[in-house]
């Protein structure tokens, strides 16, 4: 449909002026300057290289790097059924739809319609008789946005919905991450009973040695007592760990979305790889993170709003055109001489509103404030992440090398000790000293072992996921052999 309009010369001049104020609009949203990157990281001593963000990117399957089946099975499960998930999915939907929303606002709005009217004269009885009045046709409207409001509420609302992807994003890798991490420390814990069990079994037979030498006369009571006291305090331990394994395996049902009461999970041999991160990954993924990709949608959806925000200042514009038949009877409805049309356009342009216009603009330049603040605190927060697991992978390293030591200590201590035990050199007290401090120390380094799997996992979720460097990759999976236990 073309459209031709005519103004007086008068009424043009609030329409010029618009116009010219039109320069005055916002540019466009562009990222401010981001937080200044520290020269290196303390840990490795690589350099910081900023990266594009990649909310949409596929984080890859860096799960696959422990060479486990099993946790394969339970990471693809939670990715189906996990509700934070389809929560996050919701979000989306939701943004993205509003973004279809704000994009409809810049098309025209075309419309049909019908209608009848049945009206009768006013007046003395004599006036005219009541008549039906039929009508059908067509309406257009369109507003121009000659300021950029709608174009900036399309867009933030776009920005907005790249922000809920990003979101997604960091959604998933959080529950991947979880899902590997309560998935080891059940491996871990089953390590731990099973090493508790064993001494029990130990001191189970050293509780029936002694108990026949008491008999025969050969040693006290004493002794006996001590052997129980120490089988009953490591029988409480195993039970220990038997209850929060049952709680790690009931927090792991709920991220795969499964029910508690029907999920088990078989105790296995802790066989999973211990990865190393390739040098010079963390220095080029850093920035990929989705919720540092996220934060930086949500400073540019903040500048768009402010745009819109501001262009409240300026006139709208909109341009209408009605088309159809009217006649006040039904049979000549669509006759050419039943035509009826009509054009037109409004300026309109608050005067005076209180405060209004600009009371938006100082709240969108205060949202805009708040989610630069939130940005440099996110990218922060990243650098304090990844600062956190490469010390901690560093200083484990160095633990378990020194628990390692200590268990071989301790294991030869009690193999000496049970000796001199045998012979009448050592006492039975120090003989349960020297399979306390064993059992403790052996403990302890698969704690350690276990923290290594827990930052490791850690590191690479601060990092944002997986990585696409083939050379990164090769050397990843050349760096993941099966531990011997």
């Amino acid at each position: 449909m073309n459209l031709s309009f005519s103004f007086p010369r008068h009424a043009m001049a609030p329409l010029l002026a618009a116009l010219v104020l039109a320069g005055c609009a916002t540019a466009p949203a562009k990222l401010p300057v981001q937080p200044e990157p520290p020269a290196s990281f303390k840990e490795t001593r690589e350099r910081w290289t900023i990266a594009a963000p990649a909310e949409t990117q596929d984080r890859g399957a860096w799960w696959k790097v422990f060479a486990d089946p099993v946790l394969d099975g339970l990471v693809e499960r939670a990715g189906i059924n996990n509700t934070s998930i389809h929560q996050a999915a919701a979000r989306l939907a939701q943004a993205r739809a509003l973004a279809r929303d704000a994009e409809a606002d810049r098309s025209p709005q075309i419309g049909i319609g019908a209608g009848a009217s049945r009206q009768a004269g006013a007046g003395s009885p004599g006036g005219p008789a009541p008549a039906t009045l039929t009508s059908a046709g067509a309406s257009l409207s369109y507003e121009l946005d000659l300021f950029g409001r709608l174009a900036r509420a399309r867009d933030a609302a776009s920005l907005d919905a790249q922000s809920r992807e990003a979101l997604l994003q960091s959604t998933r890798l959080l529950v991947q991450a979880e899902v590997a991490q309560t998935y080891l420390a059940v491996r871990a814990m089953d390590s731990e009973r099973q090493l508790v069990r064993e001494t029990v079994a130990a001191y189970q037979d050293t509780l029936r040695l002694t108990q026949r030498r008491h008999q025969a006369g050969d040693i006290a009571e004493l002794d006996v007592v001590r052997v129980e006291s120490e089988l009953a305090a490591t029988e409480s331990q195993a039970l220990a760990l038997d209850r929060q394994r049952a709680q790690l395996e009931h927090a792991l049902a709920v991220l795969i979305g499964d029910a508690a009461s029907s999920f088990t999970l078989g105790v296995e041999e802790w066989r999973t790889a211990l990865p190393q991160i390739p040098a010079g990954v963390p220095a080029t993924v850093l920035a990929r993170r989705p919720d540092v990709s996220a934060a930086q949608s949500s400073i540019l959806a903040a500048q768009a709003l402010l745009g819109v925000a501001r262009a409240a200042w300026f006139p709208n514009v909109s341009l209408t055109a009605a088309g159809g038949f009217a006649s006040p009877e039904l049979g000549d409805l669509f006759k050419w001489s039943a035509r009826a049309w009509g054009v037109g356009a409004l300026l309109s342009l608050p005067l005076f509103d209180g405060g209004r216009r600009e009371a938006g603009v100082q709240g969108a330049q205060a949202q805009l404030d708040e989610a630069l603040a939130g940005y440099r605190g996110q990218v922060l927060v990243a650098f304090k992440e990844v600062e956190d697991q490469l010390s901690s992978l560093r200083l484990l390293h160095e633990q378990a090398q020194a628990q390692a030591r200590a268990v071989t200590s301790a294991s030869r201590a009690t193999v000496l000790s049970e000796s001199r035990y045998r012979h009448g050199l050592d006492s039975q007290l120090e003989l349960l000293d020297a399979r306390r401090s064993e059992l403790g120390n052996r403990r302890q380094a698969l704690q350690v072992r276990s923290g290594q799997y827990q930052a490791t996992v850690a590191l690479i979720r601060a990092l944002g996921g997986g990585w696409e460097t083939p050379t990164a990759a090769r050397e990843l999976a050349a760096a993941s052999p099966t531990l011997a236990h």
